[in-house]
């Protein structure tokens, strides 16, 4: 650009002088020859060139060369900057370079890592889908039935499975009560007596060991957002017991597709928890805290330990599970069943607030808590059942916590698979749950009229 300029001023200058002339020819060589001539205004002849002439020239040339080098510098640099500026872009460059390079190689060992963890896991998957199938084509063992006729006789009012350290302790001293045989056109007459037990109707079995025993119930007075069919279950073998299993209905139970799963936040002890108006209420384990945990909410509501109360093995029903506290809810609240050392083993019955879990008043009977398989309350009415083995067993006492007195009773019932480990009446069926051996299975009942009513008496 700049020699442009230079060449268009001398032709200015060349045109305010004398006309220029351009000739073309052939030199000696026979080769086009040009010549462009611009006469001088002074000067006759073209003198040789001196020594200050030849000097400005040559200052000339030089500043043109280095107008030509800072034009060409100034192309090769970048908008804006300057050599320094590109040393240091360059630099920045190489950094985040460098630091993508290393974020790819720590990503990379961690997806290594993960995949040896997937292998890992998908080993044990396997490894327990066989022992399960093991499990599951390994019979249980039976204990072997021992004919009628071989039995020693009982005492009068005593099951054959109690066994008493001192045989004067139950003092069972009412007589058997006659129970009238079932009248199907007698209807569900409310607060009554218990009439009958029907047959065992099975509608799951677990799907592993942990099933073995466990509890399932429903709440009589659900809260939003769990609807009045919402059905709950937890598998109680293992030491770490936190998993609630929520159930939209019975037919999504029976199918084994869960659609609410909870953590609890404490662990739980034994097959005596139930649900009452929004809150799950179990024993913690390896204590006698009683825990209120909200369902809507997902947190422990109240906690409060049961006064005196026996736990983790010391007074258990017959069949063991660390039972030593079982909570149920009927008609007139919540309860807890469970045993004192004070009571020698004795099963006590307590009402509880059911929000803060105070106990409101209690009862103590005269039957061995380790004497029974499992009891149920109806109506403010305790029933105890004789075995969790036998196939016919009987629910073999009865004990009314509105007048204070027990008798013995004797209402068939069936253990369809020989190892019924929860028992209780379920407010919102008014029937009987159980768990029988790694089966969820439910009685229909009957009851009978409500006697007129008597004053309470504490024994």
């Amino acid at each position: 650009m700049f020699l442009l300029l230079l060449l268009c001023k001398l032709l200015l200058q060349a045109d305010a002088q004398d006309p220029a002339s351009l000739r073309r020819g052939n030199d000696r060589s026979e080769r086009c020859f040009y010549s462009f001539t611009v006469p001088s205004p002074v000067e006759t002849s073209c003198p040789q060139l001196a020594g200050p002439e030849l000097e400005g020239l040559k200052a000339r040339l030089g500043m043109l060369e280095m107008l030509v080098s800072q034009l060409t510098e100034k192309n090769l640099w970048p908008p804006g900057g300057h050599q320094g500026g590109g040393n240091r872009a360059h630099a920045e460059l190489q950094d985040a370079l460098n630091r993508a390079v290393g974020e790819k190689n720590l990503l990379q060992g961690e997806k290594e890592h993960l995949k040896r963890e997937m292998k890992a896991l998908q080993l044990r998957m396997e490894e327990m889908r066989k022992e399960t199938d093991r499990l599951r084509n390994t019979p249980c063992p039976q204990m072997p039935a021992v004919p009628l006729r071989d039995r020693a006789p009982a005492r009068p009012f005593e099951d054959s499975a109690w066994q008493h350290q001192s045989p004067g302790f139950q003092e069972l001293k009412a007589e058997v009560t006659e129970v009238p045989a079932p009248n199907s056109n007698q209807e569900h007459t409310g607060c009554g007596d218990l009439l009958s037990v029907g047959e065992p109707v099975t509608h799951r079995r677990a799907d592993n060991i942990a099933g073995k025993y466990g509890v399932w119930m429903q709440d009589p007075e659900p809260v939003s957002p769990y609807g009045p069919k919402m059905l709950w279950r937890i598998d109680t073998v293992g030491t770490e017991v936190r998993q609630l299993f929520g159930y939209e209905d019975l037919e999504q139970l029976s199918k084994g597709f869960p659609s609410k799963v909870l953590l609890l936040p404490d662990p739980l002890e034994s097959t005596g928890a139930t649900l009452y108006r929004g809150s799950l209420y179990y024993q913690r384990r390896l204590s006698r805290t009683l825990i209120r945990y909200e369902l809507a909410a997902e947190h422990v509501a109240a906690r409060r330990e049961l006064p005196h109360a026996g736990f983790h093995g010391q007074f258990p029903y017959s069949w063991g599970g660390y039972t030593d506290i079982d909570l149920a809810v009927d008609e007139k609240g919540l309860w807890a069943v469970y045993s004192t050392s004070k009571a020698q083993g004795a099963i006590v019955i307590s009402l509880l607030d059911p929000l803060s879990l105070e106990v409101r008043r209690s009862w103590e009977t005269n039957i061995r808590k380790s004497s029974v398989a499992n009891s149920f309350i109806i109506c403010g009415k305790m029933y105890t059942v004789a075995s969790y083995s036998a196939t016919d067993s009987t629910i073999n006492f009865v004990y009314d916590t509105e007048t204070g007195q027990g008798k013995a009773v004797s209402i068939p019932f069936k253990n369809k698979y020989r190892y019924n480990s929860m028992i209780d009446y379920s407010l919102a069926q008014r029937k009987l749950f159980a768990w029988d051996n790694f089966h969820i299975v439910s009685y229909d009942i009957r009851m009978g009229h409500k006697l007129a009513s008597r004053r309470k008496r504490d024994i």
